[in-house]
């Protein structure tokens, strides 16, 4: 993989980690249109770092709400701050659970089928229409919420379902307040993909030498910026209920999946 791919697929990562159009598809569809050739496990390496520079952008974002959710967790008090907390720990176990128990049979779907990535952007594309038809309230997230929105990231682990879109949309039909639906799908990532990279990294799974350090380390800073950039815009999009214009692009880009993969 050389700087320019690495470029390309860091700004794909750090835009659509984000944006609610599927950064696990983007990134699929980028490595069948580039030809990306590298060994299985330097292209998982490659994937990982990009993921990391994600969550980190998200901690930089969120840093005020992080240290908040961090003070409620050691209080041990049942106030607002412990309640959030453990509302983000439940959202995470229908994730974890997939990843520990079928990361084989979920990585073998990440292997080029732009076809299913296709028809999975469609689900997206749903998904984000009936959010934006949503009615405006300003309910907070509940512990039965939770446990929905996180049984939603779970399924959002497939390719082409975009995680913050699923989250959001699930979130927002819930009745939840649209700014703190993309809140809570955004904080809510970031203790999965730290724990998704340590485990990878301590189980050997991937290594730092096996793999160019250059293109990892643009690849890294590319979607870091583009990152930061990419979830301010997008708070203030759900905001604003613009959510359909992100369904008609995932729509077009699905239909487009499709017929590339029939013709590849």
């Amino acid at each position: 993989m050389d700087v320019l791919d690495a470029i390309i697929l860091g700004i794909i990562q750090g835009l659509t980690e984000f944006l609610p159009v599927s950064s696990s598809g983007h990134l699929e569809i980028a490595k069948a249109i580039l030809g990306d050739e590298s060994l299985p496990k330097d292209s998982l390496l490659f994937t990982v770092i990009l993921h990391f520079a994600t969550a980190l952008s998200t901690i930089v974002i969120f840093r005020k709400d992080i240290g908040v959710i961090l003070k409620g967790l050691f209080q041990f008090k049942w106030n607002e701050e412990l309640q959030f907390s453990l509302k983000i720990i439940l959202s995470m176990l229908p994730a974890t659970f997939i990843g520990l128990f079928y990361e084989e049979e979920l990585e073998q779907l990440f292997g080029g089928n732009i076809r299913f990535v296709g028809a999975m952007l469609l689900v997206t594309a749903v998904l984000l229409l009936l959010a934006d038809l949503s009615k405006k309230t300003s309910k907070n997230v509940t512990f039965k919420d939770a446990a929905i929105i996180g049984i939603s990231q779970a399924i959002a682990m497939l390719p082409g379902i975009s995680r913050s879109g699923a989250t959001i949309s699930t979130s927002v039909m819930l009745g939840n307040d649209k700014s703190k639906a993309a809140r809570f799908s955004f904080l809510m990532v970031v203790p999965l993909i730290l724990g998704k990279v340590a485990k990878d990294i301590l189980g050997g799974k991937i290594t730092i030498e096996s793999s160019n350090f250059t293109p990892l380390l643009i690849g890294f800073i590319a979607a870091f910026v583009s990152g930061l950039f990419a979830c301010t815009l997008m708070i203030r999009l759900v905001k604003k209920s613009k959510l359909k214009y992100f369904s008609i692009y995932c729509a077009v880009v699905g239909v487009v999946a499709i017929v590339f993969g029939f013709m590849n």
